[in-house]
């Protein structure tokens, strides 16, 4: 009597990431909050979906740990939302390596923006311009080895925060002569990004030439976290951590410049 054919192994359950990022309207909604923090009703616009059915979606994805709310600083009555891409980076690997050994994708870090051609100017903006906007514009700088022409500016500057200075001496960049500036002095100028850190400053961030990508990341000020500066520095810490991994998703899509314009992010 012939040997009979092996069964075939039961196929194991699909991955639950998979399964999460496979719906289409979540799937669209990672796609809107990878390029910026967007509140429920910029969501339902942009994806043409009710209400309820964007927040249930949004609901699905931040129980997967892969999007994050934050109550507005302008609108209590609004969050914005926000993708955690290091966290989708890290799913997307951990599927490749469960579905097979082989699959292990690496991340190819981004090619240094050409020093042969006019470089990206990238606008950076919070209300006094004091911190946020301070150390992402020194990060960008530094992490894109100076081949990014980073600024920043704030609708009502104070003085440079101390813990600012602090904390990215910590990371060997030294921004004690930086000064602060109003967003007043670069209203005409051209730029190929400009980056809202802060919820109050969006409301009233002005049009700036040529369309350039526009985005809004919404980061709490870390000098509101604590009564003294002492007791501040820990979220001045976090605030640096957190722009410097934006920061390193957004050196890919400056690498577009000036090859094409960075349009995504209206």
């Amino acid at each position: 009597m012939p040997s009979r054919a092996p069964s075939p192994v039961a196929a194991p359950e699909p991955n639950a990431f998979v399964r999460l990022v496979a719906h289409p309207v979540r799937w669209r909604l990672l796609e809107a909050l990878a390029h910026s923090d967007r509140a429920v009703w910029e969501l339902t616009q942009l994806l043409d979906e009710p209400q309820n059915l964007v927040s249930y979606h949004l609901r699905q994805l931040r129980d997967g740990g892969l999007v994050s709310a934050r109550r507005s600083t302008a609108d209590a009555r609004d969050s914005y939302y926000a993708v955690d891409l290091a966290r989708c980076e890290e799913q997307f690997r951990a599927t490749g390596r469960a579905l097979h050994p082989g699959l292990r994708f690496a991340r190819v870090p981004p090619e240094p923006v050409s020093r042969t051609k006019k470089p990206p100017r990238v606008l950076f903006l919070c209300t006094g311009n004091s911190a946020r906007s301070q150390i992402a514009e020194a990060l960008l700088v530094d992490m894109s080895q100076g081949a990014v022409d980073a600024v920043s500016a704030g609708s009502n500057p104070k003085p440079l925060h101390p813990n600012a200075v602090r904390v990215m001496k910590q990371r060997g960049v030294d921004i004690s002569t930086y000064r602060t500036k109003h967003l007043d002095t670069f209203v005409g100028q051209r730029f190929d990004a400009v980056i809202t850190l802060c919820d109050r400053v969006r409301e009233v961030c002005p049009e700036f030439p040529r369309q350039p990508m526009t985005a809004h990341w919404s980061i709490p000020d870390p000098a509101l976290e604590a009564s003294t500066n002492r007791a501040s520095f820990p979220a001045f810490v976090r605030t640096a951590d957190e722009l410097a991994t934006r920061i390193g998703y957004l050196l890919y899509r400056l690498n577009e410049v000036p090859n094409r314009r960075l349009q995504h992010g209206h």
